[in-house]
């Protein structure tokens, strides 16, 4: 390359010093009409003069390298690279745990040792997941290849989770987000609703709350929503109000309008079957123990839409007391709004696309079992609809890493708890907790708090809602089935937490580290007021919760 520049220099140095020269210009004439009508001899008597325009610069450039002053000092030292492959401690450990239930532990009676090994594999597994020795993708790759090698599993019984309809519906709902960012759609939706809405702080967070709401059944990952629409949406009028991050005046606007959009964004999330994607995986991890919810979609959003609604509403307006701003009214976000919205331009094409597939998409869904449609069926229409109307490509669809690598550790996991069912893992499991809870004389109801409560405060050992589903759904579920909970409200009740307990720290969810890392709340506030709120849901679910699933003949 720097030959071919150098070439390409000379040829313009030389072409520049012949035409500005009277006697070169007429040397030039005599030779092109001497010459053939050709470049090629002038290219090629052209080459020996193209040093001699270089040589004055270059030697005036040494010059000035033998003139600048010398530096003595050693070259900085090289920085370390980062380290490669697993990390030793959390490997240690993370296969330590599997290799003490494996060889330290008799194969209790009622389990086969091929399910003592698959429950070995199983815990190193989520022991890697809550430790993270490697990427959470290649972490279950190799636990899928340990029990292939091992013989635990047969090939096509390892991989048998990879064709599961919930599973798929999960990667494309991931597109179905990236449509939504990619045309801008969900950024339009919440800026209408700051214009409508956002005259007072009180009412700017309302209108972030409901508009997300609005787009989360269409667009199935929180972190997408906080990261991509409206943690972008809230700095821009937060900084406009004089509100910065790490900075005393972070209390002035945005410290309370992150709050209040993390604790809403659960629930947001436990509202619609589609709005996460550990929803749809704890339906699968369900149906694995037996649990099986008929018209998934209608008859999740049936059960939440009360205590979601209500919570919803409420979370604002409690932490506008709890954690109050310091500026009440904000006169000019709906300005700042109407100026982005003139400057996004009319709804473009391809968002009037994006609205319509999604529209069909979600009605598919409500009406699915009716019209014999699949849930996954229906968003595959959807997804086809998009690529060939060009709002996506196939290109957006391999760049979306997180939908490929839910795909993979998503189905081992699903895959391993489905085995530990058929070999009879999960049963052994539910009776020895069956027996314990019985000799405790505990009622169902009873049963059922204790387990829900252990459930979500747990979570505090988590960074991950969709790890702690993988880890410990199904067992969990299996207690409260044992303890005599009806299992439909058993299942609901525990993926309904899974959302909610995603605000409880800075480390509980892609959205929370999004959230925290704007610099608008401090650590100890993050940690308080996630326990608060965690306690306050907790009685709006389980107060209305517990009429309403009456009411809907759950219990």
């Amino acid at each position: 390359m720097e030959s071919f520049a150098l070439h390409s220099l000379s040829t313009t140095a030389t072409s520049a010093s012949f035409s500005h020269h009277p006697s070169r210009q007429s040397l030039l004439r005599r030779i092109s009409s001497r010459s053939p009508p050709s470049s090629i001899s002038l290219r090629s008597h052209s080459v020996k003069p193209l040093a001699f325009p270089l040589l004055k610069p270059i030697h005036r450039f040494s010059t000035r390298i033998a003139a600048a002053p010398r530096d003595d000092s050693p070259p900085p030292p090289p920085s370390p690279q980062p380290p490669q492959g697993a990390k030793l401690v959390p490997l240690i450990l993370s296969l330590s745990v599997g290799l003490i239930l494996r060889f330290a532990v008799s194969v209790p009676e009622g389990v086969t040792p091929q399910g003592w090994q698959l429950l070995s594999i199983f815990l190193s597994t989520i022991a890697g997941l809550v430790l993270s020795p490697l990427p959470v993708g290649a972490w279950a790759f190799i636990g899928l290849t340990a029990s292939i090698v091992t013989k635990t599993l047969s090939f096509s019984a390892a991989f048998s989770a990879f064709t599961s309809e919930v599973i798929w519906l999960i990667v494309i709902s991931f597109f179905f987000a990236r449509g939504f960012v990619k045309t801008g759609l969900g950024d339009r939706i919440a800026t209408y609703f700051v214009k409508w809405l956002g005259k007072s702080t009180l009412g700017l967070s309302y209108g972030l709350t409901l508009s997300e709401a609005l787009i989360a059944p269409a667009m199935p990952s929180t972190t997408a929503r906080a990261g991509g629409i409206f943690l972008p949406i809230i700095k821009s009028l937060s900084l406009s109000a004089g509100s910065k991050p790490g900075d005393p005046s972070s209390r002035k606007l945005g410290s309370y309008l992150i709050q209040s959009q993390f604790q809403c964004a659960g629930n947001s999330s436990a509202l619609f079957l589609t709005a996460a994607a550990q929803n749809l995986l704890c339906l699968k991890l369900a149906e694995e123990l037996g649990v099986v919810i008929a018209n998934p979609w209608v008859s999740w959003f049936k059960a939440a839409s009360l205590p979601a609604i209500i919570s919803l509403l409420c979370t604002p307006l409690i932490l506008y007391k709890l954690y109050p701003p310091e500026t009440k009214d904000t006169p000019d976000a709906p300005g700042i709004a109407a100026l982005k919205l003139k400057q996004m331009g009319p709804v473009t094409r391809n968002e009037w696309i994006m609205v319509g597939t999604m529209l069909l998409a979600v009605t598919l869904w409500i009406c699915g079992e009716t019209l014999g449609i699949p849930s996954v069926v229906a968003a595959m229409i959807g997804l086809s609809i998009l690529l060939l109307l060009g709002v996506l490509n196939w290109d957006d669809c391999l760049s979306e890493k997180s939908a490929w690598d839910t795909l993979a550790w998503f189905a081992v996991l699903v895959g391993m708890a489905g085995q530990l069912t058929n070999l009879g893992v999960v049963s052994w499991m539910s009776d020895c907790v069956a027996k314990a809870l019985q000799s405790l004389s505990l009622s169902w109801p009873a049963a059922f708090g204790l387990l829900q409560a252990a459930y979500f405060f747990i979570h505090y050992l988590f960074a991950s809602q969709t790890g702690h589903v993988g880890a410990l759904f199904s067992a969990f579920l299996a207690m409260n089935i044992a303890a005599g909970v009806p299992g439909i409200l058993a299942a609901l009740a525990l993926a309904y937490n899974t959302n909610l307990f995603g605000a409880l720290t800075h480390y509980s969810s892609g959205q929370a580290a999004v959230y925290y890392g704007a610099g608008y709340v401090d650590l100890p506030d993050v940690f308080k007021i996630g326990f608060v709120m965690a306690t306050i849901n907790a009685i709006i679910w389980g107060v209305v919760g517990t009429f309403w699933w009456k009411f809907l003949g759950l219990y």
